[in-house]
C-alpha cells in the first residue's frame, strides 16, 4: 500500500509560498508558507500535517489495542503537538506529544494502560519517526 502528496514551492525561503495536494483530494492545492510554518499566516505546514498524522494513527492503532484485550471505546480523542525548535544553525522536530481521553467503558486501568503503550511505540507513524529517511532526486534544467 502506498500513499502519495505532492508539494509545489515557488520563491525563496521567506517571500515563496506552495501548495500541498494529496492523491485522495482531501488536500487540494492547500497553501503552506514561511508565514503559517513560522509565524501566524492562513494555510498550513508541515509539522501540523504531521500532528494530525499522529494523532489519527494512534487513535486507530489504540483502538485496535483495546480491542485485542477484550475492550470497546465508546470515544477516543487525541492532540498531537508536534514542537519545532531551533537547534544549531537549523531547525529540527524534537517532540511530538500525544494527549488522549479516551472513554472506555469497563476498562481496567492496567490494560488501558498497556493499550495505550502499545499503540504509542506500533503505531505506523510513531514508527515513522524512527525510519530510515531516503530520497530520490532529479534536476530538471
Amino acid at each position: 500500500m502506498q500513499r502519495k502528496a505532492n508539494a509545489v514551492w515557488q520563491g525563496d525561503l521567506k517571500g515563496g509560498k506552495g501548495t500541498i495536494s494529496t492523491d485522495s483530494g482531501t488536500l487540494k492545492q492547500t497553501q503552506y508558507s514561511f508565514s503559517t510554518r513560522f509565524e501566524n499566516g492562513v494555510g498550513t505546514n508541515p509539522e501540523e500535517l504531521l500532528a494530525a498524522a499522529h494523532a489519527g494513527c494512534f487513535t486507530m492503532a489504540l483502538s485496535g489495542q483495546l480491542v485485542s484485550v477484550g475492550l470497546k471505546a465508546d470515544k477516543l480523542e487525541t492532540t498531537a503537538t508536534i514542537t519545532l525548535d531551533k537547534v544549531g544553525d537549523g531547525f529540527s522536530i524534537t517532540k511530538s506529544h500525544l494527549d488522549l481521553v479516551a472513554r472506555v467503558p469497563g476498562a481496567d486501568k492496567a490494560k488501558f494502560d498497556a493499550a495505550v503503550k502499545n499503540a504509542e511505540t506500533g503505531c505506523p507513524v510513531s514508527k515513522l519517526f524512527r525510519a530510515e529517511i531516503s530520497v530520490n532526486a532529479r534536476l530538471e534544467s
